[in-house]
């Protein structure tokens, strides 16, 4: 879905799970993926895989996959990465507020921002994004 004409992309500073906070705003000059996922939601964990590969391939050229996850506590975020571990940046979004901020009522939501900072569109529900379609609106902005 593309942005709505007119809407302002939000600011968004979110603690890391196991890190620093991380602000959208420091990684100005890059393409970046975020990715609101939760742990109970199956078409998220089918997703992620093909999210890391594509992080991975275009990890040179100035893209950056960030997961965003809703409302779940530590816990459940450690007893998932035990069976499913990733290399992908997990932030928290311990309240939602982001998800608000950012439109996101269907999980997962990967939100795309261009370089200069400002959204370019949304894909709402499950993709491959190892596949040629992803392919072409990722490379499209790089």
């Amino acid at each position: 879905l593309p942005r709505p004409a007119g809407r302002a992309t939000p600011r968004l500073t979110l603690p890391s799970h196991d890190g620093p906070a991380w602000s959208l705003a420091a990684a100005r000059g890059q393409v970046v993926l975020l990715n609101f996922w939760a742990s109970w939601c199956e078409p998220c964990i089918d997703e992620l895989p093909s999210l890391e590969r594509l992080a991975q391939r275009h990890a040179g050229n100035g893209l950056l996959v960030q997961a965003v996850n809703h409302r779940e506590g530590d816990t459940a975020i450690e007893r998932f990465l035990a069976r499913r571990p990733t290399t992908l940046a997990i932030l928290r979004d311990r309240d939602g507020t982001a998800a608000r901020a950012w439109g996101v009522n269907v999980f997962p939501t990967t939100v795309v921002i261009r370089r200069d900072g400002r959204a370019a569109f949304s894909v709402v529900g499950e993709a491959d994004w190892s596949g040629d379609p992803a392919h072409t609106w990722v490379t499209a902005l790089l």
